[in-house]
């Protein structure tokens, strides 16, 4: 019946498409694809938050003992169960294959995507994994937006800009944040932006903001109420706050590194790495309990300024009325936090680090304003703080000031914090950007070359496969050979320019047409000239390899001052790459990749 129902909408939108302009069937998938996202964030967040508050009653009703160290283990076991039996073994994790598969594969994600990452998130998190659900979430809008462009035979540009739409619904619905899900699309995903690509964005994030409201439940939504104007006289600590922000998001990344990095060295057995690092997360959950999923419900009772909650049901719990020991449990687990997102992830797990960074910037935020207040230094006010250094560290880590900026001022519900919110972010980026040229979720691909960067020729370049321009039709020819046989060969083909290989196969060099033409009009030349005197050895640094950038080539050929290089694999020859024909797929590219 599901299937039936299905079938009669794909069929009334592909008369919907043929009766509308393409901007106008645009801005109606806009809505779709948002309704689509925001349904995927109701799913996940509602498991969620219905899981968390199960531990909460098996903790305090049937006192069983050490539950919330023990679920997290279970639900990372069972996403690693449902990778490797549902999911062919293997899962993406992270926004860094949404920017891939815009600069890569032409914006399509594979449609398993649209449930794979609600399954296992719902897992990881939901049991209590220390991770994020604002990654899968923006993956599976992504997801839907590139398969329904698919589905209806869209352009590139649209289909890339549907796929934005689909990221920018997901935030907007987590968080009723809409005009945060529109700037994190633009930041993150988007590298080229026109005007009139706004209004399918903002279509899409405004439903997906109202199915969120009229759908979700209210203790679900991540929202705050008591705030305070700001009041000038704190600017100096706000600043400091910027400055800690940004050295705290350059921690975050390189801490997150090196533990992906480990668990990227273990066993091959996804059990085994699986119940090693859930093992080890069941112990940092059982000393800093607040490491227990997303950590949200920790972050308002910081933002209230009740410290003290944090301490119950742990080892602390008789010195919850001692300030400076809450204040050093709270800045351990602050700075504990990235490494249990780490071995989250790095275990098997699914997730993100959208929200571990709101947890870090709330956790360090309360921590700098709670230190001046025990020392009487000042009096600062708590929940600004709390709210203003998640913007910090979200701007620092993910080079996303303006989604930081109005995704805290969209969740406090107004704009009274706005100033105190612009310095802080604007500072924490610029030091995080001096350290760490790309944002950390994209930093790994950022160093292959394979994403988009602020530079606009450079993204074009990046999108080229350069596997597609390579000619592999030559005429090889061996050093063995007499000048008779490459002269049948020029006469057969319309080839300038010859590889030469000796007779265990080895290329040694290239023969150019302009440079044997005084030999081959000569017939006293051509029987005592040798093949081996005519080649020209190349070099390897002067040939390309298949896995070269594009930019490398470039600079390769401005450096030979060659049109036509040789293309090797593993140091053998597959063939040629004329400068003209990356000169002509640029042409060809640059008008299909900018967003209009």
């Amino acid at each position: 019946m599901i299937r039936n129902i299905a079938r009669k909408f794909e069929n009334y939108f592909a008369k919907l498409k043929s009766i509308l302009e393409p901007r106008q069937f645009l801005y109606v998938s806009s809505v779709l694809v948002g309704l689509s996202a925001a349904l995927a964030v109701i799913v996940l967040k509602t498991f969620a938050h219905s899981v968390f508050r199960f531990s909460q009653f098996l903790d305090s009703k049937l006192h069983l003992p050490y539950s919330n160290s023990t679920l997290p283990i279970l639900g990372i076991l069972l996403t690693v169960f449902i990778i490797k039996r549902v999911l062919s073994g293997s899962i993406e994790k992270g926004t860094s294959q949404i920017m891939y598969a815009v600069a890569k594969k032409r914006s399509v994600i594979p449609d398993k995507q649209m449930y794979a990452q609600i399954l296992t998130s719902s897992l990881t998190v939901g049991m209590g994994g220390s991770a994020g659900l604002e990654s899968p979430i923006t993956i599976t809008g992504a997801a839907f937006g590139s398969n329904y462009a698919l589905k209806y035979r869209l352009s590139y540009k649209d289909r890339t800009l549907l796929l934005a739409c689909g990221v920018a619904a997901g935030i907007a619905a987590a968080f009723n944040a809409p005009i945060a899900g529109v700037l994190f699309a633009i930041e993150v995903v988007l590298a080229e932006i026109s005007i009139t690509a706004f209004t399918p964005l903002i279509i899409s994030a405004a439903t997906g903001s109202i199915v969120s409201m009229l759908l979700m439940n209210e203790e679900v939504l991540f929202s705050f109420k008591s705030i305070q104007d700001f009041d000038s006289k704190n600017l100096p600590f706000y600043i400091l706050l910027g400055v800690l922000s940004g050295f705290v998001s350059i921690y975050y990344a390189r801490s997150f590194r090196k533990i992906e990095h480990f668990f990227s060295r273990r066993s091959k057995n996804m059990y085994r790495k699986a119940l090693f690092g859930a093992s080890i997360l069941g112990i940092l959950i059982f000393v800093f309990p607040t490491l227990f999923g997303e950590g949200y419900e920790s972050i308002k009772l910081l933002a209230d300024n009740q410290p003290e909650k944090l301490a119950e049901n742990t080892l602390l719990e008789n010195f919850s009325d001692k300030k400076w020991i809450l204040l050093l449990f709270i800045s351990a687990t602050l700075l504990i936090k990235v490494f249990a997102t780490g071995i989250t992830l790095g275990a098997g797990g699914n997730g993100g680090n959208f929200a571990p960074s709101l947890f870090v910037g709330s956790y360090l935020g309360f921590s700098t304003a709670y230190l001046f207040n025990i020392l009487k230094i000042t009096n600062l006010p708590i929940s600004n703080f709390t709210l203003v250094g998640m913007s910090g560290v979200l701007s620092g880590l993910f080079h996303s000031p303006l989604t930081a900026i109005f995704l805290i001022a969209e969740i406090t519900g107004g704009y009274s914090l706005m100033v105190p919110l612009m310095i802080v972010s604007s500072i924490s980026f610029a030091i995080s950007k001096h350290f760490e040229p790309y944002s950390f979720d994209i930093k790994n691909l950022a160093d292959k070359g394979e994403v988009f960067t602020d530079d606009k020729d450079k993204n074009i370049l990046q999108s080229i496969e350069i596997k597609k321009i390579i000619n592999t039709n030559f005429s090889p020819v061996k050093e063995s050979k007499t000048l008779e046989a490459l002269i049948e060969k020029i006469k057969e083909s319309d080839d300038t320019i010859f590889p030469v290989f000796d007779e265990s196969n080895t290329f040694i060099g290239l023969i150019y047409l302009d440079d044997i033409r005084p030999i081959i009009f000569s017939s006293f030349k051509i029987k005592y000239t040798s093949i081996t005197e005519i080649v020209q050895p190349v070099k390897e640094k002067d040939a390309v390899n298949i896995d070269d950038s594009v930019e490398h080539i470039l600079n390769t050929f401005e450096r030979t001052h060659q049109v036509i290089l040789p293309v090797l694999k593993h140091k053998k020859f597959i063939g040629f790459i004329a400068k003209a024909d990356i000169l002509e797929k640029y042409r060809e590219q640059l008008k299909e990749l900018v967003i209009e």
